[in-house]
């Protein structure tokens, strides 16, 4: 199950850019966000009121699921989509990717978990081995104001992402699935988004033709209904610090399609890059050796 969920988190945000990419025109990205959860919160609500399988979330839940839609669905998605115009996207990834190791520290902070070496290293190496591929981008772009700007936007939304898991990880502790969270979050989420559209005189515009309605589905239903289960589903399975290795991963998918749709050529450095974010992800799932006690061994 594990494999599975991390699989399809890692294959359907790696494809996300595609639909975000027709995404762009005459919708605002802050309309097409709040679009897009509002009627992936639609439908998971809709699924378990038929299922029956909605839960009954407290006031404390509801003000977890509050903050985890302030973080998860509306801050994070603003830092990256306005940082992306300022910064090139291979840098975007390369911080994004970060999660793995605020993941890994925040659940040292938060919940007493011990960091995982294993963890930590194969982080590292996910990293580095990012920076080498996208490092031609990166390096053809001169340094200025905004993209220092675009540098703490991208930071602050890696935090907010980070922060969400956490408390979507607090969230499954006491007993709420990610389904019901989502919906809520989502939710949130929307409005909050909707709020600030509204008090920024925002247009609700809206594009009715294939390329933007067939793009903002595959956002809603696989982009957000699946993935972001599936990925928060994860991080209950297997804690915030391994799941987190996905960010890692989801460039390398785009960078693949990409290959495959525009024509990408993959170069020596990208090539290595390849190979230390694989190695990377071999280190994050190794099962920690046991300490095997003196007294056994003589045994």
């Amino acid at each position: 199950m594990n494999i599975t969920l991390y699989l399809l988190t890692v294959l359907i945000w790696g494809t996300t850019w595609i639909a975000l990419k027709l995404q762009l025109g005459e919708v605002a990205i802050p309309v097409s966000i709040v679009y897009r959860f509002a009627l992936a919160a639609l439908i998971i609500f809709a699924l378990l009121l038929v299922s029956g399988k909605l839960q009954k979330v407290n006031r404390r839940g509801q003000l977890i699921c509050l903050a985890q839609g302030l973080c998860l669905f509306c801050i994070n998605f603003m830092c990256f989509y306005t940082a992306s115009q300022w910064i090139p996207t291979g840098l975007v990834a390369v911080v994004f990717s970060t999660a793995t190791l605020w993941n890994a520290l925040n659940a040292r902070i938060f919940f007493k978990q011990q960091i995982a070496r294993n963890v930590v290293m194969g982080g590292t190496l996910g990293l580095i081995g990012l920076a080498c591929l996208f490092w031609p981008e990166m390096a053809g772009h001169s340094a200025s104001r905004e993209t220092l700007i675009g540098l703490a936007l991208t930071l602050l939304g890696t935090l907010c992402f980070s922060a969400g898991n956490m408390l979507s990880s607090l969230q499954q502790k006491s007993g709420l699935r990610p389904l019901t969270t989502n919906a809520y979050g989502m939710l949130y989420g929307a409005t909050m988004l909707c709020v600030y559209c509204l008090l920024s005189g925002t247009p609700f515009a809206f594009e009715w033709n294939a390329r933007y309605i067939g793009s903002l589905l595959y956002l809603v239903i696989p982009g957000s209904v699946i993935g972001f289960t599936a990925y928060l589903t994860l991080v209950g399975r297997m804690g915030p610090e391994r799941a987190a290795y996905c960010t890692v991963l989801f460039p390398v998918v785009a960078l693949n399609v990409s290959a495959f749709a525009e024509g990408y050529q993959w170069t020596a450095p990208a090539l290595m890059g390849l190979v230390l974010v694989m190695a990377g992800n071999v280190l994050v799932f190794r099962k920690p050796r046991v300490a095997v006690p003196v007294d056994a061994k003589l045994a």
